[in-house]
This record gives structure tokens, C-alpha cells and sequence, in this order.
């Protein structure tokens, strides 16, 4: 064998032991005489020294090595001098004294810093990314992700679930992002679909009788791009059959604060997870992905300024729309430049302007629209955001999602600057009752909050024809710290309402048959009561290795413009390759509504 040790792994038991190890250089300091390399390999790195005297081939073959250089060292372990010992490694007491030292392989000076884990333009690390998962940072979150995957299957094998793996090619069918396609080569004009998600095929299952089923699962959308997203990710995958909502909530809870505390043991956790419904979210957090850490909660004025003389509400609420607002502690003494700066934020979230209102400590009040504003209301408003004196009132007033868009942006920006979330608290929570339908009037069609699989509140059924709106849905997110983590669902099973699901989401009999009717046609034959949830295991990983993007837990991720600088995909392919396809590549876009030629 090349290596009888990992580096990492040599230790005061070892010494006396003659060691063999292969990994690279580290580091190289030559002291005149002695050479003292840190070799390095997955394990971790323990110093190596070359004494001229006592090995002058390994020597020689020592002054060659460079950083990156891949070695084999035959040496024995012996205790590091006094004086020398580094506590700071885990092979800190001990050092291999070289007999043997072999270049396995020379290396090209790096295009950055191994040893360092500095700034480096993130092209630049993905277009070198074999360099990249050498630093230590990386390597961890990689292996981070093993252990979490390896709890994972042995969690879910003692609660007798089945891994079962599904197609990679697909039908396209509607899942709520764009599909990849793939060509036929065998059948002209036809394509597959890389899965969005297994879903219906998870659903397949449980018509089979596997009855609890899971997958950690390669899925692919085309959506753009964002720090926690990628157009290829990993999910555990997981369907029971004859459950409840509570019964999916249950295992998720016991399964995640058992992956944490297991493989991420610094976190605390909130226990048990609150669960929240999506109204109560959008109410006092503006969004359905809440950062429960800290408080900050929005809320509702748009009564209280129902009567104001203020134009500006009184237009907003005209229209429809709402006035809502936050307390920030302590910020009356915010000056007017940070003032403006959140005025922008305000606006970038598309609100019209950010009326702001300083609680002085003395207890009087200033704001550009004071003018507006009677004593008494702004005592009201005070107590309705439960501000007092020496806080600021941060008032947006629109079209409700801009108003709600517009404060979380704020809640999150405010906590981000006065560190108010702990870095250690994993705040995960459940949201539940999210609708089943939303309006589309652009397109002037009904679409499906989660997916057109998604079972609604069995009381809410009869208002499918009366009032879609108000259809509550049995869907349920998993969020964390101000990330969706998962989505889950009970499913429809019974062919006649998904038939109605499918009629309202405005496809035709035709079509329903020819895109589901697989789905439909297996309902018919004993569909048991089942539902699911998606974890994201990349997102998971990014949170447990307390970092900022979900590029810096996989392997090797796309880019920002979801592009690979390493390969240089995606790239052109040949003429015969679309020959082969039937596919031709037309410079021009296709005219408005037509699908070719």
C-alpha cells in the first residue's frame, strides 16, 4: 500500500511505529539543513522532518517538493522536542522522522491559496473547483453532508422505510418551475424531462403498497438562480401511506432535532417546533419563511390611520391596498442618511416610500409627514407596534404583498445590522394552511400554491366551486432561520377530485388524459389515503455548516448564471449529434405563439 496511516490519524500512541504516508505538502520550511513539510491528505496533516544526516536521498527529494506536490513519506513517529509542541493540531505532540520521501507527483503553483482560506473570486474557485474542496472549509462541509446523509438512511431504515430509486428521464409534466428536456434519439420530436421532484412516481409507490418510502433524490429545475438555489439540488425524498398531516410533522421533527444534535452539535434547537399558519406568518413576519430568532413582528394599522389627514394612507387604503408597519427598538436616533438607506431598501422591495416616525426620549415625536400626524395617533401606532419612547416607527403603506414585501426586507436588513439572531439557534417552525389555489390574472388561470397533487382541507372541498380562493390546502413548509427547508403535502388519492383539480387548473379532458392519466388511471385501483415531505438536503447542509451560499456545500455546483467554468458547460454540440437527434438550432426566437416551423 502507498500509505499505511491517515495523517490526520497519527498520534503519542503511534510513536516508535514506522509509518508509511501519501498526501500533499502543505506546507515546506527549509531551516537551513532540516526540511520540515506539513503533509496533508483528508484525514488532516502532520509534520514531517528531513534531517540531511540521517536520510540525505529523502532530503534531496524534500528540497524538490513544493506546495501542492503529492508525496509518499516512510518514516517513525517520535515526540516533538520541548518547546514545539502544537496544541492546536490533533497531531500536535508528534512528528514523523523521514527515512523515505517520494514525489508521487509535482504540482503547478495553485491559482490561489490552499493553506488559506481568504477571498478568492468565486469564478475562479469553480473553475479550479478540485483545487477549492482541498481547503479545509470545503472539504468539512463535504464531509458534513456524508454524515448527515449516512444518519439519514439508517434513521429512516429503524422506522422501516424502503429506498427505492426512480427515473432520472421523465414525462414533463406541470411541477411549478420549467423542466429540463432531454431529445429522443429513438423517437423523433418526443422528449423526456429530468424530475422536478419524483413526485408523482412517490405517489406510484404507495398505490404499489410500499407504504413508507424515501429516496435521497437527484432533482433539476430551470428557474433562475439564487444563494440558496440550484438548477440541480438533493432532497430526501419521503411518502407514507395511511397518515395524517400530524403523523409527516412528527417523524420531520424527531428526524431533524436527531440530525442536528447528532451531527451538528453546537446548535441549540427551539423545541418542539412551533407550528404556524401561513395567514398568522404573512401577518406578523410578512413571508411564509419567518426568522423566528428574533422579534421585530409587523402589523397592521390600517384602521387606526383609516381617518388620518395623511394623503398618502388614505389614497393606499382607497385602492384596496394597506398600511403596515414595525418598531425598532431604540433607533430614534437613527440619522437621516440611515434613514434614507432603509427608504431605499423600502423601495427596492417595490414600496413607494417609508414614512419613519422617532419616538424621542423625552416624549415628543419627529417624522417628515409629522404634520399629518396628531399626538394621539402616534401614541396609537406606538402601541400597536409596541414602540415606546426612544423607538422608531418604520410605516410602509401599499398593495399588501408590496407592504409585506417591503417590511420583512426590513425586519431582516435591521436584525443583520444589530446582530440580533443568535448565530447558534436553529429556529425551525411548520407552516401550515397555506391556500390550495391562487388567482393568476395575467393569464388569467388558476394556479396551484404547491402542486395540482395537493390534497385540500376535506371541509373546504364543497367551496371548490364557489369560492377557489378560500380553499385552504393540507401543505406544510419546514422553514429555519429565514429558509424554506422543505414542502410537504397529503395527497390527493381518489381520481374524481383530482379530475376536478386538474378541470379548474383550466386543462381540458384531453389533456388531462394525455399528462396524467397514468396517475388517474393507477387512483382507480385501491389509491391509499398518503402524504409526504421534501427535505432539502443541500439547504439543511448549508445552515448546519453556518455558511452564506448552497454552492459551498456541493460538490460541484453551477455558477450564478447557472453555468460550470470547469467543464464549460453548457456547451455546443455537434452537427452530427443533432442529426442524430433530429434538432436543428435556429439563431432567431420563435414569433409569439408559434412553435415552429
Amino acid at each position: 500500500m502507498l500509505k499505511t496511516h491517515s495523517c490526520g490519524e497519527i498520534r503519542e500512541s503511534h510513536i516508535g511505529q514506522r509509518v508509511t504516508l501519501a498526501g500533499w505538502v502543505h506546507r515546506r520550511r527549509d531551516h537551513g539543513g532540516l526540511i520540515f513539510l506539513d503533509l496533508r491528505d483528508r484525514g488532516g496533516l502532520v509534520q514531517v522532518v528531513v534531517n540531511p544526516e540521517a536520510a540525505p536521498e529523502a532530503h534531496r527529494a524534500a528540497g524538490q517538493a513544493r506546495s501542492e506536490f503529492v508525496l509518499q513519506v516512510v518514516g517513525e513517529v517520535i515526540p516533538r522536542p520541548a518547546g514545539t509542541v502544537n496544541l492546536n493540531l490533533p497531531t500536535g505532540k508528534v512528528e514523523v522522522q523521514a527515512r523515505s520521501v517520494q514525489v508521487l507527483n509535482a504540482a503547478k503553483t495553485p491559482p490561489f491559496s490552499i493553506t488559506e482560506d481568504g477571498e478568492v473570486d468565486e469564478m475562479v474557485r469553480l473553475r479550479y473547483r478540485y483545487l477549492d474542496l482541498r481547503r479545509p472549509r470545503l472539504r468539512d462541509n463535504l464531509l458534513l453532508r456524508h454524515r448527515m446523509v449516512k444518519f439519514i438512511r439508517a434513521f429512516l431504515d429503524a422506522r422501516d422505510f424502503v429506498e427505492v430509486e426512480t427515473p432520472i428521464l421523465l414525462k414533463s409534466t406541470p411541477e411549478g418551475a420549467r423542466d429540463y428536456l432531454v431529445p429522443s434519439r429513438l423517437y423523433p420530436g418526443k422528449f423526456y424531462a429530468l424530475p422536478q421532484s419524483p413526485q408523482q412516481l412517490k405517489q406510484l409507490l404507495m398505490v404499489a403498497g410500499l407504504e413508507r418510502y424515501y429516496q435521497i433524490a437527484r432533482c433539476f429545475r430551470d428557474e433562475d438562480q439564487r444563494a440558496d438555489r440550484q438548477p440541480e439540488f438533493t432532497q430526501l425524498d419521503l411518502e407514507m401511506s395511511f397518515v395524517e398531516e400530524d403523523d409527516i410533522l412528527a417523524l420531520t421533527e424527531e428526524l431533524v432535532i436527531s440530525l442536528v444534535e447528532a451531527v451538528a452539535p453546537g446548535f441549540r434547537i427551539i423545541k418542539p417546533f412551533p407550528r404556524l399558519s401561513y395567514g398568522d406568518c404573512l401577518e406578523r413576519f410578512g413571508i411564509d419563511k419567518p426568522d423566528l430568532r428574533y422579534g421585530l413582528e409587523l402589523a397592521d394599522l390600517s384602521d387606526l390611520v383609516a381617518g388620518s389627514e395623511f394623503q398618502v394612507f388614505r389614497a393606499v387604503l382607497a385602492a384596496g391596498g394597506a398600511v403596515r408597519g414595525l418598531a425598532l427598538p431604540q433607533g430614534a436616533g437613527y440619522t437621516r442618511r440611515q434613514l434614507e438607506e432603509l427608504t431605499e431598501l423600502a423601495r427596492a422591495r417595490g414600496a413607494a416610500g417609508l414614512v419613519t416616525i422617532a419616538l424621542d426620549p423625552e416624549g415628543a415625536y419627529r417624522s417628515a409627514a409629522a404634520r399629518y400626524l396628531t399626538p394621539e395617533l402616534v401614541q396609537a401606532l406606538a402601541a400597536r407596534l409596541g414602540a415606546s419612547r426612544g423607538d422608531l416607527l418604520l410605516i410602509v403603506a401599499g398593495p399588501r404583498p408590496v407592504a409585506d414585501a417591503a417590511l420583512s426586507a426590513l425586519r431582516q436588513e435591521l436584525a443583520r445590522r444589530l446582530s440580533l439572531a443568535d448565530p447558534n439557534l436553529l429556529a425551525f417552525a411548520f407552516v401550515r394552511n397555506f391556500p390550495l389555489l391562487e388567482w393568476r390574472p395575467e393569464e388569467r388561470r388558476w394556479e396551484p400554491v404547491h402542486h395540482p397533487f395537493t390534497a385540500p382541507v376535506p371541509e373546504d372541498i364543497p367551496l371548490l366551486d364557489s369560492a377557489p380562493d378560500k380553499v385552504r390546502s393540507q401543505h406544510y413548509d419546514l422553514v429555519c432561520n429565514g429558509y424554506e427547508l422543505s414542502s410537504g403535502s397529503i395527497r390527493i388519492h381518489q381520481a374524481p377530485l383530482q379530475e376536478k383539480i386538474f378541470s379548474l387548473l383550466g386543462y381540458n379532458a384531453e389533456e388531462i388524459q394525455e399528462r396524467f392519466g397514468h396517475l388517474l388511471e393507477a387512483f382507480q385501483y385501491g389509491a391509499p389515503p398518503h402524504g409526504g415531505i421534501a427535505p432539502g438536503i443541500d439547504r439543511l447542509a448549508m445552515l448546519l455548516a453556518r455558511e452564506d451560499n448552497i454552492r459551498e456545500v456541493i460538490a460541484f455546483p453551477k455558477s450564478k448564471s447557472a453555468t460550470d467554468p470547469m467543464t464549460g458547460s453548457p456547451s455546443p454540440v455537434s452537427e452530427a449529434q443533432l442529426r442524430e437527434l433530429h434538432l436543428a438550432i435556429r439563431d432567431e426566437a420563435w414569433p409569439e405563439g408559434k412553435n415552429g416551423p
